[in-house]
């Protein structure tokens, strides 16, 4: 399998298919491509602390998450090797956030990626990761 997109959207569904913490907290792939990935999730009563905003470590695990289908998206399996995270703005209980990720560098195995949570266009959070890609194949894309 040659095609970069496709190895894209089938690395993902494989991934996808078993990440029970993304999908617990509601999170949905919206799109993927060759070093990016765009994906939701909407503030639930649950994620919402004491302040009545969005608990940060549910903002920074949707942002996480954008990262790890970003690195991901081309066949090899990647895993984080660090993130640092900003937070510029609020969120609250019913906001749907949308992280979008993109890789800035590849080179290698390591890999940088910055992912911007957004709500209604809004930047509320920016994240910048550093991958680290294994020596496997990512099984739906291994011949």
């Amino acid at each position: 399998m040659t095609d970069p997109q496709q190895i894209a959207e089938l690395s993902t569904q494989e991934m996808w298919r078993t990440d029970a913490a993304s999908q617990g907290l509601g999170m949905s792939v919206l799109a993927v491509a060759p070093g990016e990935a765009t994906v939701s999730m909407t503030v639930r009563e649950d994620m919402v602390n004491g302040w009545g905003i969005a608990h940060g470590g549910f903002i920074t695990a949707l942002a996480d998450s954008a990262f790890a289908v970003a690195c991901n998206s081309r066949g090899v399996v990647t895993v984080a090797a660090g993130i640092d995270v900003t937070f510029l703005a609020p969120a609250r209980l019913g906001d749907v956030l949308v992280a979008t990720a993109g890789e800035r560098v590849l080179n290698g195995r390591n890999g940088i990626y910055d992912v911007d949570v957004t709500r209604d266009g809004e930047v509320i959070a920016t994240l910048r990761g550093r991958s680290r890609a294994t020596s496997r194949r990512n099984p739906a894309v291994t011949p």
